[in-house]
């Protein structure tokens, strides 16, 4: 391997790629859980989101680089392919670049990427290895979504002129991402050593029920006089991110979401299950570290699911689509 191929294969392990596919369909969630088609400043979400999940991972490493000395001598930075200093540099400019991305996006925008890059630093640097870790990494995956939710709605002007309320519809599916990443984080905190057999088990059990919730209809949006409550989530959005009307097309949408609701969400509870069964049964290190890995894989069809939930099938279909790539790139890059 030349030395620019081995530098590259060294920044990608740093930064996790192979866990990037995950990362999109937080702000395609948020979005559909808003009632509405994805537009520019989603985009703009995406990209922030995308700096701000690799500012974390390279913060992550930074931080542990002690640690993974004796338990990960063969990580980036103990093994010395990547240099502490380059590691913090790294994620300091990753995090500037989210920042700028998501000031194009509006205030709100970054505001909600302000406190989810406080969040990400305040779980690197200080919570990691304490009990608050699980919680604030559900905390911080939430905020993802919202942060979806928040830029596609700024940047929609009849939705922000419309009387719909998107951030109160879109915690619903910010709280079942973030369930599911508590389980996931829960489960990682033994990776290293392994020696757990109650927390695969247990987050066996919460996949299953968080399956089960999401593959049900969302309850009706609340609404104010003179709409309908159908205008938000369940007919999804017009061009350009504009709210839907009723119509053909609109309820042939209402139609099927439930049914590829209810695929997705079996997809989400089948992805994990066998792994954390795995390392239940044997909880060594690397069939916990092959349970976690699953565990953010499921990520994907969970998004998805939650789209079509919001009565947006086309978008789930769209973060679905990513399945494949994160598979092919876990195949070269560890995601945990």
């Amino acid at each position: 391997m030349s030395r620019a191929r081995g530098r590259a294969a060294a920044w990608a392990e740093l930064l996790r790629v192979s866990a990037l596919a995950t990362v999109p369909g937080d702000a395609l969630a948020g979005a559909a859980a808003a009632g509405l088609r994805p537009n520019r400043s989603t985009l703009l979400a995406i990209g922030s989101s995308l700096c701000l999940y690799e500012a974390g991972m390279a913060l992550n490493d930074w931080a542990d680089r002690e640690e993974d000395a004796v338990d990960r001598p063969h990580r980036p930075l103990p093994s010395g392919r990547v240099t502490p200093r380059a590691a913090l540099a790294a994620s300091a400019a990753l995090t500037a670049a989210g920042f700028t991305l998501a000031a194009r996006a509006g205030r709100p925008t970054l505001a909600t990427a302000t406190a989810l890059a406080a969040t990400v630093w305040s779980y690197d640097l200080h919570l990691k290895h304490t009990r608050a870790a699980p919680a604030t990494m559900a905390t911080a995956r939430a905020l993802n979504l919202l942060l979806g939710t928040i830029a596609t709605t700024t940047g929609c002007p009849a939705a922000r002129r419309g009387d719909r309320a998107p951030l109160p519809a879109a915690l619903p599916s910010a709280a079942l991402l973030g369930a599911h990443t508590y389980t996931v984080t829960s489960v990682s905190r033994h990776e290293a050593q392994g020696g757990s057999t109650r927390t695969p088990l247990l987050a066996l059990a919460t996949t299953t029920a968080l399956a089960a919730v999401t593959s049900r209809p969302r309850a009706p949006a609340g609404r104010a006089p003179g709409r309908r409550a159908a205008d938000v989530g369940a007919m999804g959005a017009g061009p350009g991110g504009q709210p839907a009307h009723a119509g053909p097309a609109g309820r042939g949408a209402a139609a099927i979401a439930p049914l590829v609701t209810a695929a997705l969400a079996a997809a989400y509870a089948r992805t994990p299950a066998v792994p954390l069964l795995h390392a239940a049964l044997n909880p060594s290190p690397p069939l916990t570290q092959r349970s976690v890995g699953a565990g953010i894989r499921a990520l994907i069809p969970l998004q998805a699911a939650l789209a079509a939930r919001a009565g947006a099938p086309g978008t789930a279909l769209l973060v679905l689509g990513l399945a494949p790539l994160a598979r092919a790139l876990a195949r070269k890059v560890s995601p945990t």
